[in-house]
C-alpha cells in the first residue's frame, strides 16, 4: 500500500503523540517508504512546528530560542542550503577578497568553487576554513585562507570575541557572505550575540554583501539584530520573496536546484 503525504503526516503525528520520540527507520518501515522520504516529511513538519528533529528521528515540537548544535544544523534543510551556496559561489570572481561568516549555508560555498583564481578568503568559521582549504588542495581555486583569531565557540565551530572583532576592524573586503538565524519585517537576526556582532562588522567592511537564507528562516525573529535587508546587495533563498516584502524583491534571487530565478 502506498501512503499519500497527508496520510504519512497524520501517522507521524499520531505516533509522536503516543511515543514522544520517533525514529526515521521505524516510521519508514511502518509506512513502507524510503528513509529519505521520512526525513523530508520530518523537515516539512518541523517547519510547520509540529515536531522537532533530533539525531535519527524526531520529538514533540519545542519552541526553543537557542540555536541547534552546529553538526545537527548542518543536516537541516541541507539540499536547500546547497542550492543557495552554489548560486552564492557564482558571485565570487578572480582576485576577490571575501569574508565568510559562520553558518551552515555559507560553509557550503567552497564546495561549488571551480576555476577561480587569486582569491583571499577571510573567515571566523573553522568549518568553512577547512572547506576553502580543501578547494585549494583540489585546485578548484587558488589563493589563501585567513582564519581570524579569537576564542573558540564549539557550538558554532567558530572563533569569536574582541580579538576577532579587532582584526576585522583593520580589513576591507570586496564581498561578504553572511548567514542569519531569521528574517522578520525586513530585519535580519541571529541567535548568538558574538556571531551577530561579527556579521555586522563584516557587512560594514565590505563593498557588497550577500545574505544566504533558507526559507525556514523567513518570518522568524531571533535574539539579535544584524542589519536591514536594505543593507544586502543580494539575498539568496530557496523560496520566493514574501509578498509583504516586495520592497526587497529586486535583490531577491530564488535558488532552486539547477535553476536560478
Amino acid at each position: 500500500m502506498t501512503y499519500a503525504k497527508i496520510e504519512r503526516f497524520d501517522y507521524i503525528i499520531k505516533q509522536l503523540e503516543i511515543e514522544g520520540k520517533i525514529i526515521v527507520a521505524n516510521i519508514a518501515e511502518a509506512l513502507k517508504v524510503a528513509p529519505e522520504t521520512i526525513r523530508r516529511d520530518f523537515d516539512e513538519l518541523e517547519q510547520q512546528r509540529l515536531l522537532t528533529r533530533v539525531h535519527g528521528g524526531a520529538v514533540k515540537y519545542t519552541n526553543v530560542r537557542t540555536e541547534p548544535a552546529f553538526l545537527r544544523k548542518l543536516q537541516m534543510n541541507k539540499e536547500a542550503k546547497c542550492h543557495i551556496a552554489r548560486v552564492a559561489a557564482s558571485r565570487i570572481c578572480q582576485g576577490d577578497t571575501i569574508v565568510v561568516d559562520t553558518g551552515t549555508t555559507t560553509v557550503h560555498i567552497a564546495d561549488f568553487l571551480l576555476a577561480v583564481d587569486d582569491i583571499t578568503v577571510v573567515t571566523n568559521s573553522i568549518a568553512a576554513a577547512v572547506q576553502f582549504n580543501l578547494a585549494i588542495e583540489e585546485r578548484r581555486m587558488t589563493g589563501k585562507v585567513i582564519v581570524l583569531g579569537g576564542m573558540t565557540n564549539p557550538a558554532q565551530s567558530s572563533l569569536v570575541g574582541a580579538m576577532t572583532l579587532e582584526a576585522l576592524s583593520n580589513m576591507n573586503f570586496d564581498k561578504a557572505f553572511l548567514s542569519c538565524g531569521g528574517i522578520c519585517d525586513g530585519i535580519v537576526y541571529d541567535y548568538d550575540l558574538d556571531e551577530s556582532l561579527l556579521s555586522k562588522k563584516m557587512l560594514a567592511r565590505s563593498k557588497k554583501s550577500y545574505l544566504l537564507v533558507d526559507s525556514s528562516k523567513l518570518n522568524n525573529q531571533s535574539f539579535y539584530q544584524i542589519s536591514s535587508l536594505e543593507d544586502c546587495t543580494e539575498i539568496f533563498c530557496d523560496g520566493a520573496c514574501p509578498i509583504e516584502w516586495q520592497a526587497y524583491e529586486e535583490a531577491w534571487t530564488i535558488c532552486d536546484g539547477g535553476k536560478i530565478k
